[in-house]
């Protein structure tokens, strides 16, 4: 368990250290499955023209380049505390298709740099299980969403069956930190993550910890049995 006031500082190093191979690690780990995640994820958002997204820790821009595809005219910022995520976003192709549309901004899910009631759409892929006090990130997005607006999480989550869980922690804890160190050459930092994972809580209690924060209609969605799970709640 990491101790709270080292979190943000592990985290900033970890994404640090990952960022070059973040993308290519994601579809070595979860077999591609993440990208048919984050496109469930915009079937239920089901994104609209006019609206402004904000995506917290939202890296090389997955999220945001979908939400711009499927809106059309709309507005994505992507925030995300280490710069050189941000850096390898804007690398990519879309990042350039979409520029008069996209904002990259360093900052902290804790402590967001925006005015109230500023944004129609806040989402958080992967993200929220690295944030230091998860009730505070929750709190942030409640305070920056307009009324109307809509939160949506996607995050890993856990198993329902335990022998399928079981199999799962299996994989999990020794298969990706031997990918991390053969692909991205490093360990330590997908033990972390395999982690962080483990310690994240399961799907009803983070529906409650997201109530808890203000949000109505609050519900979520298994992916692939549990492996991951989509939240959604909204600022009524």
């Amino acid at each position: 368990m990491v101790p709270e006031d080292a979190k943000a500082g592990m985290v900033h190093g970890v994404f640090t250290n990952v960022a070059s191979k973040y993308d290519i690690m994601n579809d070595v780990m979860s077999g591609g499955i993440h990208r048919l995640w984050k496109d469930a994820m915009m079937d239920w958002l089901a994104p609209r023209a006019g609206q402004r997204l904000l995506d917290v820790a939202g890296g090389t821009g997955d999220i945001s380049f979908r939400f711009l595809r499927r809106a059309g005219q709309a507005e994505a910022v992507v925030l995300d505390m280490t710069e050189s995520m941000l850096i390898e976003g804007r690398k990519r192709a879309e990042a350039e298709a979409f520029s008069d549309q996209l904002d990259w901004i360093v900052g902290d899910a804790m402590a967001l740099p925006f005015d109230d009631n500023s944004f129609d759409v806040y989402t958080i892929s992967f993200g929220i299980r690295n944030v230091t006090r998860i009730e505070e990130a929750l709190s942030e997005a409640f305070r920056v969403l307009r009324p109307g607006g809509r939160l949506m999480v996607l995050e890993f989550s856990q198993l329902p069956n335990e022998m399928m869980q079981k199999a799962y922690d299996l994989y999990s804890f020794n298969v990706i930190p031997a990918m991390g160190q053969a692909i991205a050459g490093d360990r330590d930092s997908y033990q972390y993550l395999v982690e962080s994972i483990r310690q994240f809580p399961d799907q009803d209690r983070f529906a409650s910890m997201i109530k808890q924060a203000g949000f109505e209609q609050v519900s979520y969605r298994n992916m692939t049995f549990g492996v991951a799970a989509l939240h959604s709640g909204w600022k009524i």
